[in-house]
């Protein structure tokens, strides 16, 4: 995952599960439970279950539905659901079915509690009925009502086999068990009664009893799906506040955006722009003004320049004729003429000197006087310098008479 730049590492936990493969060994105790005609019994089997490990399908099963679970807690659910399945059939059978034919009550127990036991992934390995019995006798007057029986019948060979020795005796005997058999037969009758009506009782008083406890537990269940129901409502509306302050916090802060930064910004960028136009503007006037300042310049300059050298040609025309009409004169006017530009370039220096030191001999002016004296003794020999250059002597030009060609 990265943030910021930076990388973090998710750490990575590895976990090993395992389930248990054992034969698991399950007492399934049903208490008290109604059979088919309201007779309370309980019952007890032994069943051997276990997770089925060479079916892939069974133990895939298995896995998602008891890994990580300890052996107790899959015995559990184990029992629990063979013990439900129990339940459910002993409510469908009748005592006489369940303590005659056991074999069926097995047989059925086991049929539909592997049908349901292999969908987690275990499989049923055997089941058998351990015990059968109830606290109201009824299994107990079914084993009385048979032995009465064989006693009837026991009663009755012998009466026959003493009624071959005497018909009379025989006879009479007869008559006297039939007596005392009609009369044990009324009395089987009252008990029986009695003991129908005492189960009647019983079912109809257990039936409102488990009525009422249903009743109880449905009530109770409702009233906690109302409690949850309404704390869910809550959790939604105080879900909805906290969603509409965010929002409205979302506002305020957009806008304060919109307040604090874009409009400023839009704000110096259109100042920024209309600066920008007009310095490009002054730049572009700017530009075409020197162009055309450049232009007349040039223009002038080069107006000038032609003038200039027009009049100097005309100029240099004209000293030329006056060096062939005065030759030595011309000369001589134009050493003149530079004469001031010699004198300049001789004191020069000295304009621009900061400081002047003179040493004196003892003898003749002193400070600025001797500084003029020492330039108009420079200017005096000009001519004599002029004269070794050029060969002319002005002094001698000035007595000497003009000459025309």
């Amino acid at each position: 995952m990265v943030a910021g730049g930076r990388v973090f590492v998710l750490p990575c936990i590895q976990q090993i599960q395992r389930i248990s493969l054992n034969t698991l060994t399950l007492n399934v105790k049903s208490e008290k439970v109604y059979t088919r005609h309201g007779v309370p019994i309980s019952v007890t089997g032994i069943a051997q279950v276990k997770i089925q490990g060479q079916n892939k399908e069974m133990l895939a099963a298995a896995c998602q539905m008891f890994l990580g679970k300890t052996e107790a807690e899959i015995a559990h659910i184990a029992l629990e659901t063979l013990e439900g399945h129990q339940r459910a059939i002993m409510a469908h059978m009748t005592v006489e079915e369940i303590y005659k034919d056991r074999q069926k009550f097995s047989e059925q127990v086991f049929k539909v509690a592997s049908s349901d036991l292999v969908n987690m992934g275990i499989s049923v390995v055997s089941y058998t009925l351990k015990d059968i019995h109830d606290d109201q006798d009824y299994l107990h007057s079914l084993g009385k009502a048979r032995t009465a029986q064989v006693q009837k019948d026991a009663r009755i060979g012998e009466a026959e086999a003493k009624r071959d020795a005497g018909i009379r005796e025989a006879k009479a005997k007869q008559e006297k068990v039939s007596a005392q058999y009609l009369s044990e037969i009324e009395m089987a009758k009252a008990q029986r009664d009695y003991e129908l009506k005492k189960a009647a009782y019983d079912i109809e008083v257990n039936t409102r009893r488990a009525q009422a406890d249903l009743a109880y537990q449905l009530q109770v269940a409702k009233t906690k799906q109302q409690i949850e129901e309404q704390r869910v409502q809550v959790q939604v509306v105080e879900r909805a506040q906290q969603v509409a302050v965010q929002e409205q916090e979302i506002a305020r802060r957009e806008k304060e955006l919109e307040a604090r930064v874009r409009k400023p910004a839009e704000a110096e960028r259109y100042k920024l722009e209309r600066l920008a136009a007009a310095e490009k503007s002054q730049l572009i006037m700017q530009a075409e003004a020197e162009a055309e300042s450049v232009r007349m310049r040039g223009e002038a300059e080069a107006f000038a320049i032609g003038a200039r050298a027009r009049a100097e040609a005309e100029q240099m025309a004209k000293k030329a004729e006056a060096f062939q009409l005065y030759q030595e004169a011309a000369q001589l006017d134009m050493l003149l003429e530079k004469l001031p530009q010699v004198a300049e370039e001789i004191s020069g220096p000295l304009t621009s000197a900061n400081k002047i030191t003179l040493v004196s001999s003892g003898s003749g002016a002193m400070g600025a006087a001797k500084v003029t004296g020492e330039v108009l003794d420079i200017l005096s020999r000009l001519p004599e310098s002029v004269e070794r250059l050029t060969g002319v002597s002005i002094s001698q030009v000035n007595h000497k008479p003009l000459r025309t060609a």
